[in-house]
């Protein structure tokens, strides 16, 4: 069977937590850090979640009256997906697909 490719937002998301994978992030961080708009993030996130590659919990804050924040890491399983996939498009001589990442 064929494997399937990861998507460039989707190769970007994940050069992003590969670069930190023991940080909690929220969805406005990997946003502004990746550039990806909210309406392609989150779903990309749910389909990771749904493989079992990000694990997520719920920050509540200390300040009155704001909503929980939904954080997310790799799993160990994510951080190799994440390194075969990020190696699979450098062997391609694909072009960076993140910030900072060559």
């Amino acid at each position: 069977m064929r494997r399937r490719r990861c998507s460039g937002q989707t190769l970007t998301l994940l050069a992003a937590f590969a670069d930190s994978p023991l940080e909690w992030r929220h969805g406005y961080d990997l946003s502004k850090a990746t550039g990806i708009k909210s309406g392609t993030l989150y779903p990309i996130l749910m389909r990771l979640n749904d493989r079992r590659l990000l694990e997520t919990r719920w920050e509540t804050s200390s300040q009155a009256g704001r909503p929980p924040r939904h954080l997310y890491r790799l799993t160990s399983e994510g951080l190799a997906y994440a390194e075969d996939e990020l190696a699979a498009c450098a062997s391609r001589n694909e072009p960076a697909v993140a910030k900072g990442r060559a």
